[in-house]
């Protein structure tokens, strides 16, 4: 019945890691996607050639990777 419930007594954890687990996945495969679409854009329509383009992908998934990855937490 509905007075069965109680606010705040249910185990969330799996809705939790759920949650935690689809941000990562948008993050990373966002970047992922970004690097992909770099790559073979400059690949394809400029003269920068095959070379050019996955340096540049290397560029942007290292500079993604140093500004996504999860920051420490203060101890504030």
């Amino acid at each position: 019945m509905a007075g069965d419930y109680h606010r705040g007594e249910m185990d969330i954890q799996e809705q939790a890691s759920t949650y935690a687990a689809f941000g990562a996945m948008t993050k990373w495969g966002s970047l992922a996607i970004s690097v992909v679409l770099l790559m073979i854009t400059l690949w394809f329509c400029t003269s920068i050639g095959f070379f050019g383009g996955v340096i540049a992908g290397f560029v942007l998934a290292v500079l993604g990777v140093v500004l996504l990855r999860e920051k420490p937490a203060s101890g504030h």
